[in-house]
């Protein structure tokens, strides 16, 4: 394929398959496997993506530190559950749970353990928006910062938030590209991708979050708010596979149907 632009090098694969495409997701899936062949991004090589992220690691302005449970600034124990909940009302709780009749597992006669539970089980939305740029199929992914991250910053999706946070219970400011992905009609977008995806149940109690993937058209604007955004292509995000944990779970997830 050497020499040849993405939209040749598809339409060439494309064709070679035959009844092949008749699936209604082929086209997509196809797409996606011409995308992973070599970087074909418009928009900076490789090594031009390790340095913007490593950057981003090496100057990640966020501090941790370690506190007592009692100090959590806005968080208290429910006196009627025992339950640590935030002061809002909202966000997640912390429970206790006992397990009992699990000869099933590794522990055969039960146990107990803490478990994070979002309020009111409503999940959050975690999205990927996509654009060609001069052809290419490109994902706008954040070098976001939280501070449960290996190493604080990981490669993230355009959007990841609860959508207490889309609710701004917090006080603070809406994610950035939320509006994208709560009426993707209204910019034209594609919908690719839009399902319930669950999250691990050892910890995280009935929790679930909204994956998406969806596409703008090439020729509207996505101003980018800060240098933490940067369009990469799935080869890119590929590669960055192969990295120690720079690429988060979310992405991963979104990414599989494709």
């Amino acid at each position: 394929m050497t020499g040849r632009t993405f939209d040749q090098a598809f339409e060439t694969f494309r064709a070679s398959l035959g009844d092949l495409m008749q699936e209604t997701r082929s086209g997509l899936r196809i797409e996606a496997y011409v995308e992973g062949l070599r970087d074909w991004s418009p928009t900076g090589s490789l090594s031009d993506v390790k340095t913007w992220f490593q950057h981003h690691r090496d100057h990640c302005p966020m501090s941790i530190s370690d506190i007592a449970l009692a100090d959590c600034r806005g968080w208290s124990l429910d006196p009627e559950t025992g339950w640590i909940r935030h002061d809002s009302g909202d966000f997640f709780y912390v429970q206790g749970l006992r397990i009992s009749t699990s000869g099933m597992r590794e522990v055969s006669n039960g146990w107990d353990q803490p478990m994070l539970t979002q309020v009111g089980y409503d999940g959050g939305i975690l999205g990927l928006l996509r654009k060609r740029i001069d052809g290419v199929p490109m994902y706008l992914i954040e070098a976001k910062v939280e501070p449960g991250n290996y190493a604080l910053v990981q490669m993230s999706p355009t959007i990841q938030a609860t959508f207490a946070n889309i609710r701004q219970a917090h006080g603070g400011r809406a994610p950035h590209f939320a509006d994208y992905f709560l009426h993707p009609e209204q910019h034209g977008c594609v919908v690719h991708f839009d399902q319930w995806l669950s999250e691990d149940g050892g910890r995280l109690t009935n929790k679930r979050n909204r994956g998406m993937l969806i596409e703008i058209p090439a020729d509207r604007e996505v101003p980018l708010p800060n240098d933490a955004f940067r369009w990469l292509s799935l080869w890119q995000i590929k590669e960055c596979l192969h990295e120690d944990a720079w690429v988060n779970p979310h992405i991963r997830g979104i990414l599989a149907h494709i």
